[in-house]
């Protein structure tokens, strides 16, 4: 399935959409939001121990506009449990060709989890040895680099969407889930009604990929309407709720580069699907991709990094 869209944002990264806010921030609160924003970014930094990823021949120069990869980690950490990744959604930065790339990830594709020796399902990654072991298996598994990372809690679903003040969605599927009703058509959700309608999956005929679709609608349902807040005490809780739920490896300055040389990509957004067929392998359910499947698309995504040479089949 491929989509174009165009619409004024399409950052779907909480944190860089808040910061991107900055630019509402006029007179007396302008400089309290900054340094709120500049504290807040400095305690939600994760280091996974590199510099660039190995697929790269070089670091990324955002002054020379190099394309660039981001990937959306969505987690379902608690209390004394690292969880696993719940989502996971690889963009693709094109400030030249002034477009985007997004795949959605299935968390049961079966893959090599680097570092562990073994395949498994991809979202176990996470489980096994947090985000640096993630992204190692999604640059394998894919065949690019993983340049920057942005996870986010999705228990904060709920608060994210409560500190906007709600949002409105278009459902293409009745269902019922968590006690809740979800009619077909617009409707309006508060934080606990957006987090069941995201996690819903066994009841959708598209499985995974109808819980990912709605997680995305989800997303930039609350980046459009957090574009509207103009209340301090509405950014002071968002940048609270950032603080806790968030960890990316992308700093103030790689925020203020990707805004100012990067911001025309937003406007054409194309997204992939992964295809591939369910299949039971000692008892277990996997989702199987097949390599000339995921071959063509690492090769897809390497052209739209402006990266030279091709992923072989096996």
């Amino acid at each position: 399935m491929r989509e174009q869209k165009n619409k004024k944002r399409k950052w779907l990264w909480i944190t860089l959409s808040i910061i991107g806010l900055l630019v509402l921030g006029t007179g007396g609160y302008a400089f309290y939001l900054y340094k709120t924003a500049t504290d807040t970014v400095a305690k939600i930094q994760e280091n996974i121990g590199r510099e660039k990823s190995e697929k790269r021949p070089q670091a990324v120069a955002f002054k020379e506009k190099d394309p660039i990869s981001i990937l959306l980690m969505g987690v379902d950490e608690r209390k004394g449990d690292r969880g696993r990744s719940d989502s996971l959604i690889l963009l693709t930065v094109n400030p030249n060709k002034k477009s985007m790339n997004m795949v959605s990830i299935p968390r049961d594709t079966r893959t090599e989890i680097i570092g562990k020796g073994k395949e498994d399902k991809i979202n176990h990654a996470y489980a096994f040895g947090g985000t640096e072991m993630a992204i190692n298996t999604v640059e394998h598994f894919l065949d690019v680099p993983v340049d920057y990372f942005v996870k986010v809690n999705m228990e904060s679903f709920k608060d994210i969407v409560d500190a906007v003040g709600g949002v409105e969605v278009n459902n293409d599927l009745y269902f019922e889930y968590d006690g809740k009703t979800f009619n077909e058509g617009p409707i309006k959700l508060d934080g606990e009604e957006a987090l069941s309608f995201t996690r819903m999956r066994y009841e959708d005929p598209r499985g995974d990929f109808g819980r990912q679709l709605r997680q995305r609608q989800v997303i930039e349902a609350v980046i459009a309407k957090g574009a509207k807040v103009s209340s301090i005490s509405k950014f002071g809780q968002m940048f609270k709720i950032v603080e806790n739920n968030v960890k990316t490896n992308l700093g103030m300055d790689e925020m203020w580069s990707i805004q100012e040389n990067y911001k025309d990509a937003r406007n054409t957004m194309e997204q992939h699907q992964i295809k591939g067929t369910g299949d039971k392998i000692g008892g277990i359910y996997y989702y199987i991709v097949p390599e000339e499947e995921r071959t063509a698309l690492s090769n897809q995504l390497k052209e739209h990094l402006e990266l030279s040479g091709t992923t072989a089949s096996n």
